[in-house]
Order: C-alpha cells, then structure tokens, then sequence
C-alpha cells in the first residue's frame, strides 16, 4: 500500500474525534473521583452548630457538641466578668494576653469573646485532652493560688479562669481553645463558620 493513498484530512479527524471521544470519557471517569473529595451531608451538618441562648441562666455552663468536640457556652455573671480583669487573677496567668492561644481575632481580648457575658470554648484542657470541672465558686482547696472561680482539670491539676486562660503552676501549656462563633441574634449563636 502506497502513502499516495492516505488521505491526510481522514486522519487528522480520526485523530481529531479520537481525542474529543478519550477527553469526554476521562471527564465521565473523573466526576465520582471529584464528587468522593466533597465532604458528605453529615460532615457539612457537622460544621456548624447553632445554639439557643435564652434559656441558660446567669452563672450556667451548657455543653454542645461540635465536629465531636464538647464546646461549653457559658452565661457569666457581673462578678465573674470582675475577676476577669482583677490584679488578683491576672497575676496567676501563664499567657493574660493569649498570645499563645487558638482563638480567633474577635476573641483578642480579657474576655476572650465576642460579648463579654457569653463565654464560648472548647472544653478540652490543653495538657493531654481531659474536660475541667467547672467550678465556678471562689475559694476551695484544690488550687494552691487564690481562686477566683474558673475550670480546674482534675487529671493532672490545671487550672483556668472564667475566659479559659490557665493559671501558672498548671501543666497545661496554653489557654484553652475558642472556636470560631457568630451571633444570628441576641438569643442564638452559631458555632463553626458556614460552608460557602
């Protein structure tokens, strides 16, 4: 057989349909691949958890869980917002500034919040994962400085105060976490950020 009898323009659309067939065909084989990478229903209803707030009481802590995590929110009162910002307490703190500390910017305060009454936080001491007592009255002997009231970690003894910031002399090297939070209302917040 002679080259004289190819036909150039045959083969250039036989290559040409070959081409558009295998790019149709990698684009059908690749769709379930991409798809298998989203994150599924249940992992998007974990992102975010809303939280109603009008019915915790002054001093109350509630947990909710979120991605797994127990989050506490926790209704403060006038005098445990006091010792917040009391010589007392700010003297007995590793890092009063949280310099060190998973928060996000809105919590770069003595506060560590959005609104100083509500305390949102991860409740996990940050030693090796136990969850605090809440022990929100001042006194007690389970904590060698003066306490004020906080969480105190009875694995290995740390201590915080009302914002989650740990005490010196704890184990725990860092103030305990602040997840991202919004408020949808004066009576609900939403804990995570939204997809999209």
């Amino acid at each position: 057989m002679s080259t004289d009898s190819v036909n150039p323009n045959r083969r250039r659309i036989l290559n040409w349909t070959a081409g558009v067939v295998g790019a149709v065909g990698a684009g059908y084989a690749a769709v379930p691949f991409i798809r298998s990478m989203s994150p599924s229903a249940a992992v998007q209803a974990q992102a975010t958890e809303t939280v109603d707030l009008s019915k915790i009481e002054p001093g109350q802590r509630i947990t909710v869980m979120w991605q797994g995590k127990p989050v506490w929110v926790v209704r403060r009162t006038e005098e445990m917002l006091a010792t917040l910002e009391s010589s007392e307490v700010v003297d007995q703190l590793k890092d009063p500034e949280s310099a060190a500390s998973e928060q996000p910017e809105f919590a770069a305060n003595p506060f560590r919040a959005r609104k100083p009454e509500w305390l949102v936080m991860i409740a996990i001491c940050t030693h090796l994962g136990c969850i605090p007592s809440y022990k929100p009255e001042p006194g007690g002997n389970f904590w060698s400085g003066a306490w004020e009231g906080g969480f105190f970690c009875p694995c290995h003894g740390s201590g915080y105060d009302f914002s989650g910031r740990v005490m010196a002399g704890s184990p725990a090297p860092r103030n305990m976490a602040v997840p991202f939070y919004e408020f949808l209302s004066d009576s609900e917040i939403r804990i995570g950020q939204p997809a999209g």
